[in-house]
């Protein structure tokens, strides 16, 4: 062995073992044995161990994975990767098909399938992969290129040394996810739940060891900029990726109209369940690159590709009961409560009846084997009752006539279909107030939105404001929640628990006194420091304060004589929440002094009252509209023309994360 380490033996493995991946992993046609692979791969090993000044970052040895990152940064697209068209039906298909006809424009079309998994843009200069990035918000994505590296079918290396970048779909295998959770329930731990849920989980590990233990998969299917390359179809980019070494979907199909389009997908929706990997549609591209360039983009989606969404698969269960909610509206609602069980990835135990006449359209009855699918693959609906399977115990349905919270008489508006409690007393109505204060201007506790909400008041997991604050005494039932699994419960309950720390004026403002909105809370805090001061201020004094007028002086005043409110806040006092004013001191800060701001897109963790607050505090301000004055623009999910203006000046783009680092600074 002696005589053979040298940096030409190490380079001549290294290809030798490349070769083989490419052949094993990406054609499935493998040239030499696993003996003699396993035997390449400890000689290399023991060379670069040996010589590690000589070790090649393209080397096979560096998919084992073993970098550890603190987070993933934030990258931007080049080119925004745009999602896909929805289409559910023929008809849809027909129209789609039609519209671009009626365009001017006569191509073949090109059918794929639609895997289910992870997309994923791959960046290589010269040859070398150098980056790799997920969608994110179609603008900016997070930097995955550590987890990547460990994929056997991504090459590190191209078989030309181009500076290109390609996109496709990371994805797990059935088989793997069934070895998988084969392992973790024989180590007590929750198996996972779903293919793509695993590969997405997997790619977004920290420590690529871990990504690479899950012997992730890719298939690569499109080139942003084919026309750099002189390819003229979307069908030979496809056979341009695989000579790079690429791995390609075999399925791939070029078709000329209707038929062959509809034919294509029956036939790969029968073999569906036997593929090896999960598909959930087809996805129909137009060929032909200028043809593509012709029919443009909409805002969000290209105008020549359209992805049809198979069937949303279904699954038997036991109806075991109907019961009623009530809404912020007094609108009543049947819901059905069903035996647990597994569907697309979630566990179903509860869906939505809408109304009377759905229940009765259905024919459904208590203690029904019914079926049950998720609509638009998402929300969990009854289809239907398997009334062959009815044993004679069925329950007729039986619409109630009285509110199941007050017993107050529903009524039903001529010409509607819902019935509603007319007490705007009720007891149900107090959902509303609950949703007021863990809203974002008041509380902001994140995870608490208008349904989950309805559902904990319903389920009498709340009736009080305090209550909320006692939930991290009933997880194990929260997680029996439809949709709110351990993770997403733990998520919560640390979201609640942050929110005691809030200054005053978000409790006072949560509170809901009449009349006291954000700018007057905060006047209020500031004047009086602490909520004991404020509960025992008069009227005269409260009149006194610039802004705080008689009605809303008044109005302070019957809220802090009422037994039941103190009652609520010393419950809120005991349970550990903030009741004095913080306060917010200027900070100003040398890149914003002065300065003018543009927000645009959607914000995740911030709103854009906060991150307004946010910059003034710091000295600069905020205006409605990009120009050359401008001196940054904060960019959130799915920014519009401001973007594109800030681009076209060279205004600075910052990322919501890049904003909060500056901040925060």
């Amino acid at each position: 062995m002696e005589n053979n380490i040298t940096i030409e033996r190490m380079n001549y493995l290294i290809k030798v073992l490349s070769d083989a991946s490419y052949n094993y992993y990406v054609l499935d046609d493998p040239k030499i044995t696993d003996q003699e692979y396993d035997a390449y791969y400890r000689e290399l090993e023991t060379i670069e161990k040996l010589h590690p000044e000589w070790a090649q970052p393209t080397s096979p040895t560096k998919k084992v994975g073993g970098e550890v990152i603190d987070e993933f940064k934030k990258v931007e697209h080049t080119i925004p990767m745009l999602s896909l068209g929805d289409v559910f039906n023929e008809d849809e298909i027909i129209e789609f098909l039609q519209r671009i006809e009626n365009s001017g424009v006569h191509s073949n079309y090109v059918c794929e399938l639609k895997i289910d998994g992870l997309s994923v843009s791959l960046h290589y200069e010269k040859g070398i992969l150098v980056r790799a990035a997920t969608r994110g918000n179609g603008v900016i994505g997070e930097d995955i290129t550590h987890n990547v590296k460990t994929i056997k079918s991504i090459p590190l290396k191209l078989k030309q040394p181009l500076d290109i970048e390609v996109r496709g779909e990371i994805y797990m295998s059935k088989e793997t996810l069934e070895k998988i959770n084969k392992e973790r329930i024989s180590n007590g731990e929750k198996p996972l739940q779903n293919p793509r849920n695993a590969a997405a989980g997997s790619i977004r590990q920290l420590d690529s060891k871990i990504a690479a233990k899950r012997n992730l998969d890719a298939f690569l299917y499109h080139l942003p900029n084919p026309e750099d390359y002189n390819i003229p179809t979307h069908h030979e980019a496809l056979e341009f990726l695989k000579s790079l070494g690429f791995k390609t979907n075999p399925n791939n199909r070029i078709v000329k109209n209707i038929d062959d389009v509809m034919n294509y997908i029956h036939e790969k929706g029968e073999i569906r369940k036997d593929l090896p990997y999960d598909i959930d549609g087809v996805v129909i591209k137009v060929d032909n690159i200028k043809d593509q360039q012709k029919l443009g983009y909409t805002a969000r989606t290209p105008r020549w590709a359209i992805a049809y969404k198979f069937p949303a698969e279904e699954v038997l269960t036991k109806l075991n009961d109907i019961i009623f909610t009530v809404g912020r509206t007094g609108k009543i609602t049947p819901n059905a409560i069903l035996d647990p069980v597994q569907l697309m990835g979630s566990t179903i135990s509860r869906a939505t009846l809408h109304n009377e006449d759905y229940v009765i359209s259905k024919g459904l009855m208590i203690h029904d084997t019914v079926s049950i699918r998720k609509a638009g693959d998402v929300i969990p609906e009854v289809v239907e009752a398997k009334v062959e399977r009815r044993t004679g115990e069925e329950i007729p349905f039986k619409m109630i006539t009285n509110c199941p919270i007050c017993n107050t008489k529903l009524i039903k508006i001529e010409d509607q279909v819902d019935y509603f409690c007319p007490n705007p007393n009720c007891p149900a109505r107090h959902i509303e107030s609950f949703i007021h204060f863990v809203s974002r201007p008041a509380m902001n506790i994140d995870g608490l939105g208008d349904r989950l909400m309805e559902d904990l008041y319903n389920f009498k997991f709340i009736s009080t404001i305090p209550d909320i604050y006692k939930l991290k005494d009933k997880k194990d039932a929260l997680t029996k929640l439809e949709g709110y699994g351990e993770k997403s419960v733990t998520n919560l309950l640390n979201a609640i628990e942050d929110s005691k720390s809030n200054s005053l004026e978000r409790l006072l403002f949560a509170l809901g006194i009449k009349n006291v909105g954000k700018e007057k809370a905060k006047i209020l805090a500031k004047t009086y420091k602490n909520m004991d001061n404020l509960s025992k201020a008069t009227y005269d004094e409260l009149v006194e304060i610039p802004d705080i007028g008689p009605i809303i002086s008044r109005n302070i005043v019957d809220y802090f004589n009422d037994e039941t409110n103190i009652k609520i806040i010393e419950e809120l006092k005991e349970l550990g929440l903030n009741m004095d004013y913080i306060g917010e001191e200027l900070n100003v800060k040398e890149d914003f002094q002065d300065k003018s701001f543009v927000l645009t897109g959607t914000l995740t963790k911030l709103t854009r009252d906060e991150a307004k607050a946010l910059i003034e505090n710091a000295g600069g301000k905020t205006v409605g509209s990009v120009s050359k004055k401008t001196y940054a623009v904060i960019v959130g999910a799915s920014p519009g023309s401001k973007y594109e203006k800030a681009k076209e000046l060279n205004i600075p783009i910052w990322t919501e994360e890049e904003f909060l680092e500056k901040i925060n600074s």
